[in-house]
């Protein structure tokens, strides 16, 4: 396959890029800049500017691609965010998608892979749900519930097939937000909100691309939710974050304080439970995750993390 992958510089686009070359894939990722080209280098793919709010300039970079994939985002790296912290992100999810599947479109691509979440299903009183669950209309997902839609509509319109990838909460040892919460636990600064008895679905970002590898190789339309083996409380995966960098176990806050101090968003990602499964991506492609709970994923991340060190003070101590 040739693959065009926007969000090619990112934590989830970078092993996209590795992960499909190594199975003998072409892919061609979408870059802003100078840096951008280095990154998607770097990685074993072939560089090209476009704009991702411009079809034109999209269709251009992917010309001869036959597998469009839309894995961009913007989430905001701030601790407490508003609405605006949002907008962008939002509107790579929205005017994102449109331009991205109108080049998809006009280059004949056989296949469009869109990034989702798995929350847009997640029932109001937070029970076991699945692909088939309806979606749930909330201010907070909502211009991902459109995304899917966008996607879907020009898919059935154009004839290419649409796949929408629903991740869990993602971590890895390189993205912002995984470090940024392992500082705030180093520091004791990421308390357990209330009884810290809400359960995510996870995954390992390494996991969420060889989800996207082994449905882009196979590649019909659907929704498949892109989880780890097995949910964990938010209470356990601090606690056990917390003693595996050897930090003082996490505080315990009141959600009602919590809401003060954190805002209501940081709230509602840490006390509402996300019961989902990967059985139906198991079962229609022979997936499996590489780290099939968190624990196994914190030891490659410890580890990563460990040998980072390691490399830094001995550049340091080569540098005196």
């Amino acid at each position: 396959m040739k693959i065009f992958i926007a969000g090619a510089t990112g934590v989830l686009g970078q092993r996209l890029i590795r992960q499909f070359t190594a199975r003998g894939h072409s892919v061609v990722g979408l870059v802003r800049g100078a840096k951008g080209e280095e990154t998607v280098r770097a990685a074993g793919g072939k560089p090209r500017q476009a704009d991702l709010f411009d079809a034109e300039s999209l269709a251009k970079a992917a010309d001869g691609c036959d597998t469009v994939i839309h894995a961009a985002t913007a989430i905001p790296t701030k601790r407490k965010t508003a609405p605006a912290d949002w907008a962008m992100n939002d509107r790579i999810r929205r005017k994102g998608t449109r331009c991205l599947t109108e080049a998809a479109a006009k280059i004949g691509a056989k296949n469009y892979l869109q990034q989702s979440i798995v929350w847009v299903a997640r029932p109001k009183d937070e029970t076991a749900f699945d692909e088939d669950s309806p979606v749930v209309p909330d201010p907070g997902v909502q211009s991902a519930i459109d995304a899917e839609e966008i996607a879907r509509e020009a898919g059935a319109a154009e004839g290419f097939m649409t796949v929408i990838l629903r991740g869990g909460f993602f971590y890895d040892s390189d993205s912002a937000h995984t470090r940024m919460l392992a500082d705030a636990v180093r520091k004791r600064e990421m308390p357990i909100f209330g009884a810290g008895d809400a359960a995510w679905a996870m995954i390992h970002t390494d996991d969420a691309a060889s989800a996207y590898v082994a449905v882009a190789e196979h590649a019909k339309n659907g929704v498949w939710h892109v989880v780890d083996n097995e949910l964990v409380t938010v209470r356990d995966f601090l606690e056990t974050l917390a003693a595996r960098l050897g930090a003082p176990r996490p505080r315990r806050l009141p959600v009602w304080l919590a809401r003060w101090l954190a805002g209501e968003q940081a709230v509602a990602y840490f006390t509402k439970s996300t019961r989902t499964t990967n059985a139906r991506l198991r079962r229609d492609f022979g997936w499996a995750p590489r780290y099939p709970t968190y624990r196994e994923g914190f030891d490659q991340i410890l580890a990563a993390w460990n040998a980072e060190s390691s490399s830094n003070a001995a550049a340091k101590a080569a540098g005196k």
